[in-house]
């Protein structure tokens, strides 16, 4: 009995032994007919499978393009690539350019070049500036869809954002800190990487409004510009301190928390409430220690998956309606880290 598939494949789908399989593709003597026949059925079930595979599944090229530190481009990427394996049939093959630091003409160029090698979608997180909307219409006027992920570009064509809530999680920060700190005059430290990241910027308007609002006792201190790494992040703090400022509490928007504290403990100081972003390395070992109260978490899994959501949606490979939602903001403490988490940054 021809056939091109293995053994055990046929098995599988027939519900039979590997040997009573084995028995039947050789002709061997007693096997039953109807034994006989659920193989036959089995092997076509196989190829009406295999056929339908080959006419469905599709290849798609990814660009992965993001200006972030690397412990935070690192949890971009094993988020994704977790993702991948849950596209099927679709076969999601990504191309990844993560640098830390990146000029607008260099993501112009990127982006440009990917477009004239080719791609199926290109997954974003840049600066919202002008140079760089106009390259992401570029990219959509020549049928390359673009999606923002976690700090977006909303007037540049792109097709989506999936991403958290950013006013969301900045008047969050500034409800926990107004039950953190209490009804008493405080100084706040604010950090931000870059103000023309949206999504932080977003986060540091909203914040600042709660706290006019519910809190006019709290004084911030901006210390923003470092690009979220550790050395421009430490002489930003260093900046704004000095002997007579007292710093009852953080808001981290950016990243860089190990200098951030460090900076701040350099002036013999300590946070009585630190808030922070994202559950990278870092923050968990900071969150175990006890230097930072709350991290607001999104799930970057379910917004990489939102994001491959979209692109496959606008090669029609999925209707609108299962495009995955983005990510809510969690509250997390030391109490709370997810169980996944806590398993990958055990030390």
């Amino acid at each position: 009995m021809a056939h091109r598939f293995l053994i055990k494949e046929i098995a599988l789908q027939a519900g039979l032994g590997v040997a009573t399989v084995d028995r039947v593709l050789n002709r061997r003597a007693n096997v039953r007919e109807h034994t006989r026949i659920r193989v036959e059925q089995a092997i076509k079930d196989l190829e009406t499978q295999a056929v339908n595979l080959a006419n469905s599944g599709r290849k798609l090229i990814f660009d992965v393009v993001v200006e972030a530190p690397a412990r935070f481009s690192d949890e971009i990427k094993h988020a994704l690539e977790g993702e991948l394996a849950l596209m099927l049939p679709t076969i999601v093959r990504p191309r990844f350019l993560l640098q830390e630091t990146m000029t607008t003409h260099q993501v112009v160029d990127a982006l440009r070049s990917i477009a004239r090698r080719g791609t199926h979608g290109v997954v974003l997180k840049a600066r919202d500036v002008p140079e760089i909307a106009e390259t992401v219409a570029e990219l959509q006027r020549d049928g390359i869809p673009v999606v923002t992920v976690v700090t977006d570009i909303p007037l540049s064509g792109r097709v989506a954002y999936a991403g958290l809530d950013n006013r969301a999680a900045g008047a969050t920060a500034a409800y926990l800190l107004g039950l953190g700190l209490g009804p008493k005059p405080a100084n706040v430290l604010v950090t931000m990487s870059d103000e023309h990241f949206r999504g932080e910027e977003e986060r540091e308007i909203s914040f600042r409004r709660a706290l006019r609002k519910h809190h006019p006792q709290l004084r911030l201190l901006d210390a923003s510009g470092g690009h979220g790494l550790d050395s421009p992040t430490e002489q930003r703090v260093c900046s704004v301190l000095n002997s007579d400022t007292e710093i009852s509490a953080v808001y981290s928007m950016g990243g860089g928390n190990v200098a951030i504290l460090r900076a701040i403990e350099a002036h013999q100081q300590t946070p009585v409430f630190f808030i922070g972003h994202d559950l990278d390395r870092d923050n968990v070992r900071l969150l175990r220690e006890g230097k930072i109260q709350a991290i607001l978490h999104h799930d970057l899994r379910q917004d990489l998956r939102s994001a491959c959501h979209h692109v496959m949606q606008f090669h029609k490979l999925l209707p609108a309606s299962s495009v995955a939602p983005s990510s809510s903001v969690v509250v997390v403490t030391p109490e709370n880290i997810p169980d996944y988490i806590a398993k990958r940054f055990r030390d």
